[in-house]
């Protein structure tokens, strides 16, 4: 990491873990009596508590979305191109709340936390999730950080599903949700991506049903196999072509089934990252989650009657190349919006880089994305 920290940095950030007492009733109609939620903010929360935002991660994500941990970290946190002093999400101007999400495996509690009925870690036992489950949990910490409304909710894929959900659950507390490189519910395509990446998962002989944590192994394999399939998708063609075309990692073939190509090689080394890091329970929740979401589904699949719920005003973005949730789908999501007559702002953004565009700071995308932002800090006073 550079020293002395970029001045664009929220510099050295420290996690924090709450704790929440108050039983939570899940859509699945089972119940977590306790549970923590780890957080990280940044910036500092006014006097009247109208500066703050909301942070949704996506499938992968995590609390740690912008600054470093300690001077010793090599890459800060996974939004930073965008959190920080002078950046879209301003953090002169805003207080920014990032969390993991109920379910994850970054320090919430998940499969992997102890059961407090059986001293076990949970592991399959662990209740199925849904966006509407994440956005609860997240107005009760609102509640516990004496947040009554959000100055706006913000994310990109499946986090952009939970801004959309907050709209829609909590009208009334948020002013603004933006919702990036997502959907209003996944293509049958999609859907089977996910279950492919899932039964990559439960078929690895150490996979025990997901009770792997009691022998003391893990379904690497299987959630390195996972992980592939989601990243192919999350990539586009042409990036993939730049990025490394047909080049060998030899000059030759070598005839045989080892990773011969550069792509194949990068495939593993993410695939095999990823096992060691991320918890496959964890990956079959929020993979569930992805394809329950759906907010026309209690409505008549009519996604224009379940926006009349909705309060706030919206900013889409979508990118040109993103094929996992494609501009088509932004589209259908703001033609539903315009029916219901909500105030939305849409860009589709041209960029080579697929799905992962929305990681990535490209001059009109963030451009467009500060732009929505200085207005709504504006508005709040910030």
């Amino acid at each position: 990491m550079p020293d002395p920290l970029p001045t664009d940095s929220v510099g050295i950030v420290t996690p924090q873990t709450l704790h929440f007492d108050t039983p939570i009733t899940l859509a699945c109609d089972q119940t977590l009596e306790s549970y923590d939620l780890v957080i990280e903010t940044y910036g500092e929360l006014n006097a009247d508590a109208t500066n703050a935002v909301l942070i949704c991660h996506a499938l992968s994500g995590h609390h740690h979305a912008a600054g470093y941990h300690s001077r010793e970290d090599r890459k800060p946190g996974w939004w930073d191109s965008c959190i920080g002093p002078g950046k879209p999400i301003d953090t002169n101007r805003f207080f920014v709340v990032s969390l993991n999400n109920l379910g994850g495996c970054h320090g919430s509690t998940g499969p992997g936390s102890t059961n407090p009925q059986t001293g076990q870690p949970y592991g399959p036992d662990f209740p199925v999730i849904t966006v509407r489950d994440w956005v609860h949990s997240q107005a009760l910490l609102a509640d516990r950080l004496g947040i009554e409304c959000w100055a706006a909710v913000v994310g990109g894929s499946l986090g952009g599903m939970q801004a959309l959900q907050w709209s829609l659950d909590y009208p009334e507390r948020l002013r603004h949700a933006v919702t990036i490189a997502s959907t209003p519910r996944l293509s049958a395509q999609n859907i089977a991506f996910n279950e492919v990446a899932r039964q990559a998962i439960t078929s690895d002989r150490e996979f025990h049903d997901g009770r792997y944590y009691e022998h003391d192994t893990l379904p690497r394999r299987g959630l390195m196999l996972a992980r592939m399939v989601g990243h192919i998708t999350y990539l586009s063609d042409a990036s993939m072509g730049e990025k490394f075309g047909r080049e060998l990692r030899d000059q030759a073939y070598k005839f045989g089934y080892d990773a011969e190509f550069q792509v194949e090689s990068y495939l593993r080394y993410q695939g095999e990252r990823f096992s060691e890091s991320f918890d496959a329970n964890t990956y079959l929740l929020m993979t569930k989650a992805l394809d329950y979401f759906d907010p026309a589904y209690e409505h008549d699949n009519d996604l224009a009657k379940a926006l009349l719920r909705a309060r706030c005003e919206f900013l889409v973005v979508s990118f040109s190349t993103d094929w996992r949730f494609t501009p088509a789908r932004s589209e259908e999501l703001v033609n539903a919006m315009i029916a219901a007559r909500r105030k939305v702002s849409y860009a589709e953004i041209d960029a080579p880089w697929g799905h992962d565009a929305f990681l990535i700071p490209t001059p009109r995308y963030t451009a467009i994305f500060h732009s929505y932002m200085d207005r709504v800090a504006r508005e709040v006073g910030a």
